[in-house]
């Protein structure tokens, strides 16, 4: 995959069109956080998708590998303690699709979305909409491993 480049925003109410949006839900879990680096293990139904991630903020590297069911069952067990849960929605954009993550679990109550991008210069060019609420790229406590692994930031 090589590098993502995304802005993130913690909203602080559901959008009342969330509804009209396509949807799914997640559930990850993290095999190994060190540093700026994480193995993650994501469950979507039967499949499942393994993917390491370095660096933080608006640039990341990113890397990621299908697992089939069998792999999956050997892998999920060993992110006990580090996993989170939260439905997907999808809001298409002219500046490409928001994913808008509603949290459930230890996590209720929070909503964050990710804007993705092409370029720098164009998460620089890109002018949010007030329902975004405030933005947390680069944020820690926001990060989904410290999510996974804290809870909810204070």
């Amino acid at each position: 995959m090589g590098a993502e480049i995304e802005r993130k925003f913690l909203l602080r109410e559901l959008p009342g069109w969330l509804g009209e949006c396509r949807s799914q839900v997640i559930e990850q879990g993290y095999l190994a956080l060190e540093g700026e680096r994480e193995v993650r293990v994501r469950r979507l139904g039967e499949r499942g998708r393994l993917t390491v991630k370095g660096g933080h903020g608006l640039v990341r590297e990113e890397h990621e590998v299908g697992l089939d069911p069998a792999q999956l069952a050997v892998l999920w067990p060993l992110t006990e303690g580090r996993r989170l849960s939260k439905r997907r929605y999808l809001r298409p954009e002219p500046e490409g699709t928001i994913e808008i993550d509603v949290f459930d679990g230890e996590l209720s109550g929070l909503i964050l979305a990710e804007v993705e991008f092409r370029s720098v210069v164009d998460s620089e060019a890109f002018s949010p909409a007030g329902w975004l609420g405030e933005e947390v790229t680069g944020d820690p406590r926001f990060a989904n491993r410290a999510l996974a692994a804290r809870g909810t930031p204070r």
